[in-house]
């Protein structure tokens, strides 16, 4: 190995550039703009404005803060769902004095005026909700309407009442105590927001009203179609919007214990400018907690420091006004252009020098034509299979590329049924001792399924990396799996890094992306048991029983991983160097191994790979199709012994039976072989096979 070879393993190896992408990806990368304008603002009036880091600023601000940040959370809801609030400051408005009404006029308990707010408050809501929701009014002007509605309300019933306000006191200790109490050295106002962001975070990033809030701004029709009531959750959206100013205007109400007649004016541009600037889109389907609440504090630090400094509230405004402008343009070029920044760096090509391939001039490698007349199965009804599988009656099963497990029955297999609709792309197969089926679905993880069709999910997720940016914990592509003595299934994650559709960019970066992964059924409990593997695929439980075979696609090379034995947790080379590469791995009735070859290598492609610099322009500044492939259009099958010994091969050079192969499977003295881009099944007879082998009963014995 030269010493410029070395140095290029090493920059590659110590130095990955797939981090900047990987930081990128992340949705919290989204925080760094109003996380920055936080700290300019920090530094700006830090030093300039008095008692700027004061204990009581600091305390009065926290107040603020929790007012405010409620409203903005509640319009970030309105935001993520792709709608607007205008009307939060009329709201506001109507509930603070419905707050004082209640508790200084009429001396109500604190709960009683604590409801009496809330239910003025969403009765709004539920009102912007029925149109903008229900009715499908256009949501700027609806709740700029409702602003005009609610804000006359106000203007007639407040002069009605605004002396009795000021004249009487609230006879509620604890709503005393909520505008003025204090623990922890905290405003309780501060402490209850604090909780109710936490919970909220909760829900919008780990529960299902969260994720249906993101899918219809982000895409609502497309939300209709996967079956979530989108008039419901824009109209939810509203109501808990209004019922999150209504508790802000409590608390403020608890802290301020009057009103003034302009209460609530000019509330719209602060509590947008915070959301937006806080990088809630305005396009709906994006948007966190954190965020709303850094773009809150920016607009409290700058409207207080401005104060402080003497200057006056139109200059406020107007310096809010500029800033939304700059803070909606900014939100429209990232949304626009992210994804092409996030293409340029993310793909990250990794050196990677290809061993000699096999010689294929000479020897069982040699090219032939053995699949030129081959048998087929289901020419233009299956569309996708990527593996095969026999049950003990000898049923064979496949997947869809529509997410459907097809049963076709003997003995000429031209009868066939949906025997279960899994979604996804159905993948590696496999039988435990009871007979149900565990797949590979690729984006979603390995499920169940019943004899009798039923489909459960056992795992799609692992535990995450410690060394890893990006999240790994959650799977992207498990595509094929199979199963210890012990019912332990083990299974390969092709990639944690590019989505099923985006092999290819795999493998232009051909760097360790993937992983193999273990399966508890009795504990319910998922493991990765080895990292760093270079799209690893087939995976094939030895006769041994002590270990695992599995491919690596990109590094075109077979390993074994030892799960029992004294050698146990090591993995060891097979094959190293196949001329193409190697896709599913099954046991054959002789006890070798077949596997299928889902493309050949090419001189151009192997050369590419030592030049990571020159795969990182390519995939800047030329097309994806344009782009060096892997050759997928000459696929193979090829035999092999324990040892890693090749005994024979089998080949389709004109390419029109299986142009690419990812699966076979022996059964009964037939070879069964599938291409996950082929629209059909071949069929090659095997003389001198076993004529009664079952692969399920090579695993769990022939039945009594």
């Amino acid at each position: 190995m030269s010493v410029t070879e070395t140095l290029v393993r090493w920059r590659y190896r110590y130095l990955p550039d797939h981090v900047l992408g990987e930081l990128l990806n992340k949705k919290w990368s989204d925080s760094a703009i109003p996380f920055f304008a936080l700290l300019l603002i920090v530094a700006i009036f830090g030093p300039i404005v008095p008692r700027f880091f004061d204990f009581g600023t600091l305390s009065i601000l926290s107040a603020q803060v929790a007012e405010l940040g409620l409203i903005v959370l509640g319009l970030s809801i309105v935001m993520i769902s792709g709608g607007i609030d205008l009307s939060v400051g009329s709201t506001f408005a109507l509930t603070v004095t419905t707050a004082l009404y209640a508790m200084n006029v009429q001396g109500a308990s604190f709960a009683t005026g604590l409801l009496a707010t809330m239910a003025v408050g969403m009765c709004c809501g539920m009102i912007n909700g029925l149109m903008v929701g229900v009715l499908r009014m256009r949501a700027f002007l609806t709740t700029l309407v409702t602003l005009i509605i609610y804000r006359s309300i106000f203007d007639i019933v407040f002069p009605e009442i605004s002396t009795d306000i000021v004249m009487n006191y609230p006879e509620s200790g604890w709503f005393e105590f909520l505008g003025i109490g204090l623990v922890w050295g905290l405003p309780v106002s501060f402490l209850v927001m604090a909780a109710i962001s936490v919970a909220l975070h909760i829900v919008l990033s780990r529960g299902r009203y969260g994720w249906r809030l993101m899918a219809v701004g982000g895409a609502r029709r497309s939300a209709h179609n996967a079956g979530i009531n989108v008039r419901w959750t824009v109209f939810s959206a509203y109501v808990i919007c209004s019922g999150f100013v209504a508790l802000a205007a409590f608390l403020f109400a608890a802290r301020i214990g009057s009103a003034a007649s302009d209460i609530g004016a000019g509330l719209e541009l602060q509590a947008l400018t915070a959301t937006v600037l806080g990088g809630i889109s305005l396009g709906g389907g994006r948007g966190s907690v954190s965020k709303a609440l850094m773009g809150t504090v920016f607009v409290l630090l700058l409207s207080n420091s401005l104060l402080s400094l003497g200057i006056p509230g139109p200059v406020n405004s107007l310096l809010l006004g500029l800033i939304l402008v700059v803070a909606v343009f900014l939100d429209v070029r990232w949304v626009k252009n992210r994804h092409k920044l996030l293409r340029a760096v993310y793909i990250s090509p990794t050196f990677n020098k290809m061993p000699p391939a096999i010689s294929t001039d000479e020897g069982p490698m040699k090219p032939n034509d053995r699949l030129k007349d081959v048998g087929v199965i289901g020419l233009g009804i299956l569309d996708g299979a990527e593996d095969v599988i026999f049950d003990r009656d000898d049923n064979l099963y496949t997947g869809s590329r529509h997410g459907d497990i097809l049963r076709w029955f003997p003995p000429d297999y031209t009868r066939h049924e949906v025997f279960a609709h899994i979604g996804g792309a159905p993948m590696g197969m496999l039988f435990d001792a009871d007979g149900n089926m565990s797949v590979c679905v690729g984006g979603m993880g390995l499920y169940r399924i019943t004899p009798q069709g039923e489909v459960s999910l056992q795992t799609a997720e692992t535990n995450r990396s410690w060394t890893s940016v990006a999240d790994d914990s959650v799977m992207k592509l498990a595509d094929d799996c199979d199963i210890l003595p012990d019912g332990r299934i083990i299974f390969s994650e092709a990639t944690i890094r590019f989505e099923m559709h985006d092999w290819y960019a795999d493998a232009l970066e051909s760097r360790g992306n993937g992983r193999l992964i273990c399966f508890d059924p009795k504990t319910n409990s998922t493991r990765t048991i080895v990292n760093d593997l270079i799209f690893p695929n087939g995976v094939c439980t030895s006769y041994d029983g002590e270990s695992v075979l599995f491919a690596e696609s990109w590094a075109c090379r077979i390993n074994r991983y030892y799960y029992a034995g004294p050698k146990k947790g090591k993995v060891e080379r097979v094959i190293e160097g196949l001329p193409g590469y190697p896709d599913n791995i099954n046991r054959a009735s002789d006890g070798t191994y077949w596997l299928a070859l889902m493309g050949s290598r090419t001189p151009a492609l192997d050369l590419s790979l030592e030049m990571p610099g020159f795969r990182r322009r390519m995939a800047r500044r030329v097309s994806e199709d344009s782009w060096l492939m892997p050759n997928l259009n000459t696929g193979c099958v090829l035999r092999f012994n324990e040892k890693g010994e090749i005994l024979e091969s089998l080949w389709d050079l004109g390419g029109q039976k299986h142009p690419m192969i990812t699966s076979m499977r022996e059964h009964k003295g037939t070879l069964y072989l599938c291409g996950i881009f082929n629209n059909r099944m071949g069929t090659l007879k095997l003389p001198d096979a076993d004529q009664t082998w079952c692969g399920v009963d090579s695993y769990w014995g022939k039945p009594a």
